[in-house]
């Protein structure tokens, strides 16, 4: 993409901050453009795989017209009805038979149901693609057991991706993406997260958090900074080719700039004493969910410290190539990984 200059750019351009400036510069070099070219090291690329079972309920679900139909969905995917629908006794089933087919047969969710078929219309590629994830999960955990793999459209309604040791259910619907009639209600820098290529991401996150440890009284900034990283580390472990855009849902742009500007980011968390901060209220602002993080810039992009809390993982696992994955997310001391790390970015 290419700007035109107006006359007297020059001394605006001086007053432009850093963080402002390399965004533009990286405008004029090509918008979009992601900043990981390649993949990562796999050490777990020859291991064996990890057999699992896929499940796409959504297709069975809606065509649903009758009670006797919803039982019978119901006694095939057991594990699904009690574990993700919740249900207690087949001897109550009622109420909730009633509600699978109000659903199924609402003329909203029927096109919803289209349209993220014609999203995720390779059921071969997503058996695939969860396999890589399962296989290297195995890798590394071999007390990991593939839970059973459902995929669903729940009306955008209750998770997204859920999880436990035995079920994995993906509510496809939520990321059939912006074709799609019906999106999450959620502001536009979340949705963009919400598109097919942010499935396996959002798995692989999940999962994390079965293996994530760390102090139940851990509730400082770095704290919160270092959990977050630990499980983009762990992200992209399970998926190496995937690009840190991806894991963050970053643009390219924005990828570009907190690279760019990573001294400065870390400059400003210390600067104002951030770090041992235990504010929810201060956490929440630079690793939870907001548009951009006006207080470093207002180009920053949000959940920044979730960002840096990835650079700093990945110094320390670079500083230390004896420490297994395993290792680094059974480790619990956030302040012993960043010391041991050395992050010390270029300001």
């Amino acid at each position: 993409m290419n700007f035109k200059l107006p006359t007297g750019y020059a001394s605006r351009w001086s007053r432009l901050s850093p963080f402002v400036l390399v965004l533009v510069l990286l405008g004029l070099a090509g918008c979009g453009s992601d900043s990981t070219a390649g993949c990562r090291p796999d050490p777990a690329d020859d291991a064996p795989a990890a057999p699992f079972r896929l499940q796409r309920l959504e297709q069975t679900f809606l065509q649903l017209k009758r009670p006797a139909d919803a039982q019978q969905f119901l006694r095939r995917a057991p594990l699904f009805a009690r574990a993700y629908l919740q249900r207690r006794s087949p001897a109550n089933d009622t109420a909730l038979t009633r509600a699978l087919v109000q659903m199924a047969t609402n003329p909203d969710l029927q096109k919803l149901g289209r349209e993220t078929a014609a999203a995720f219309p390779d059921t071969a590629a997503l058996r695939r693609d969860l396999g890589q994830i399962f296989r290297r999960v195995h890798h590394y955990f071999p007390d990991f057991k593939p839970p059973l793999a459902t995929t669903y459209v729940s009306g955008l309604l209750g998770k997204d991706v859920f999880v436990n040791d035995s079920l994995l259910v993906v509510s496809l619907d939520y990321f059939a993406g912006p074709r799609s009639s019906y999106r999450p209600d959620l502001p536009g820098y979340m949705l963009r997260r919400y598109r097919p290529p942010f499935v396996l991401p959002t798995v692989a996150l999940r999962i994390s958090d079965k293996y994530n440890r760390h102090e139940l009284t851990a509730n400082t900034m770095l704290d919160a900074m270092i959990h977050s990283g630990k499980a983009l580390y762990f992200a992209g472990q399970m998926l190496p080719c995937t690009p840190d855009s991806l894991l963050l849902g970053y643009s390219g742009k924005e990828l570009k700039g907190v690279q760019f500007n990573e001294g400065k980011i870390w400059g400003h968390f210390l600067e104002k004493n951030l770090l041992y901060n235990t504010t929810p209220f201060l956490v929440q602002k630079y690793v939870g969910e907001r548009p951009n993080v006006p207080e470093i810039d207002r180009t920053a992009p949000g959940r920044i410290g979730q960002w840096v809390g990835l650079q700093i993982i990945r110094k320390y696992m670079a500083e230390h190539p004896d420490v297994s994955l395993p290792r680094l997310m059974a480790e619990r001391g956030s302040q012993r990984l960043l010391t041991e790390s050395h992050y010390r970015p270029k300001r």
